[in-house]
C-alpha cells in the first residue's frame, strides 16, 4: 500500500509547466509542522516536495498562493536522474491524487505558467532540481501555522 496524506502550507506561489501532448504540471513544497519542539523550544517544520499534473495543477495553480493551506493526499514516487556533471540524484517526491483547498492565499504573481520554453530534457531537469531548497530568507518568513 502507497497512500500519503498532508495537510501544510504551500512555501510559494505554484507554477505551471507545459509538459507534451498539452500535459500541464506543477511542483508546490508543502511545510509541515512538526508535532513537538526541539531542544531551544521552536517548532521544527518539514518540507515535502510534491508533484501535481493535470486539472488539480491547473486548479492548484489558479486558487492558491504562497502561504495557502491544503490537504495533499496522494502517493510517494521516487526516481533518479543524472546531471551534465555525471552525477547521479535521486528524488522521493508526493505524487497528488487528491488536494483540497483548506484556506487559500492570494498569489503574488498572476503569471500561472512559466515563461520560458524548454526542452523535454531541460523541462525533467528542471522541475526535479528546482524545488528541492528552500531559500533561508523565505524560510523565515512562512507562515506555517
Amino acid at each position: 500500500m502507497n497512500q500519503v496524506a498532508l495537510v501544510g502550507r504551500i512555501t510559494k506561489d505554484p507554477i505551471l509547466r507545459k509538459l507534451s501532448q498539452d500535459r500541464v504540471q506543477t511542483s508546490i513544497i508543502i511545510a509541515i509542522n512538526r508535532n513537538y519542539k526541539n531542544t531551544k523550544g521552536e517548532i521544527e517544520a518539514d518540507f515535502i516536495l510534491c508533484s501535481l499534473f493535470g486539472r488539480l495543477a491547473e486548479n492548484t495553480a489558479k486558487h492558491c498562493g504562497k502561504g495557502s493551506l491544503i490537504g495533499l493526499s496522494g502517493r510517494i514516487q521516487s526516481r533518479t536522474y543524472e546531471r551534465e556533471d555525471q552525477s547521479r540524484v535521486f528524488v522521493t517526491e508526493v505524487i497528488g491524487d487528491e488536494v483540497r483547498f483548506l484556506s487559500t492565499k492570494s498569489r503574488l504573481n498572476n503569471d500561472l505558467y512559466a515563461n520560458s520554453t524548454v526542452s523535454k530534457q531541460q523541462e525533467v531537469a528542471e522541475s526535479e532540481t528546482n524545488h528541492f531548497e528552500l531559500p533561508v530568507q523565505e524560510s523565515k518568513e512562512l507562515p506555517i501555522m
